[in-house]
């Protein structure tokens, strides 16, 4: 089940005023980026894909959180019984689907952490948890931002990024440009889309 697109953007503007900060917007510019390569696909869901990018990182809600932004966003979500939403909110940090791979603290406890390895094994990814994947990846705070430039960030904030995850990254960009048919760049208007 998923909420509707109002149900889905009140939850995060309220989450919002629980742990204000920039993440809010960068969820918005990867729901904005999700609903336009969606449209320009056959067999993806344009809203479903915007409600899946605009709450991928709801686990911000409950504070500034590494790792346990992943197990808070999936435990939240599943709770409310937005199920696909809560699937992404664990798979959109592990485009390769391990937890090794993950680019931040672990401040998970040890039980979420078995939790997200366990849900991890029992999930086969497909073109919802692939594009959001991608859209964290494309998505800045206000704009959309090169692919290679937003893991270069990454990297020098965390100090480190995993190859196979970058390659990953990588693919899945050309996965979507091979399934729209179009330059990924260019269908989101790169250098003229921005959040005031």
């Amino acid at each position: 089940m998923l909420p509707t697109r109002e149900q889905a953007e009140k939850l995060l503007a309220d989450a919002e005023k629980c742990n204000p900060g920039a993440w809010g917007n960068h969820s918005r510019v990867a729901a904005y980026c999700a609903e336009k390569i969606a449209l320009s696909c056959t067999g993806i869901d344009a809203d479903r894909a915007y409600i899946s990018g605009l709450l991928h990182d709801i686990g911000r809600k409950f504070g500034i959180r590494h790792l346990g932004h992943v197990s808070d966003g999936y435990t939240y979500m599943n709770s409310l019984g937005y199920e696909e939403v809560g699937r992404i909110c664990l798979t959109h940090s592990f485009n390769n689907g391990r937890i090794e791979e993950y680019v931040g603290e672990n401040d998970a406890t040890e039980e979420k952490y078995q939790m997200i390895v366990s849900a991890l094994e029992g999930i086969e990814f497909d073109d919802y948890d692939r594009l959001i994947q991608l859209c964290d990846a494309l998505a800045g705070v206000s704009c959309v931002l090169d692919v290679e430039e937003r893991m270069r960030d990454v990297k020098n904030r965390y100090g480190f990024y995993p190859l196979e995850k970058w390659r990953k990254n990588i693919g899945l960009l050309d996965y979507f440009r091979k399934k729209t048919g179009q330059d990924i760049y260019k269908l989101l208007d790169k250098d003229g889309f921005r959040i005031p």
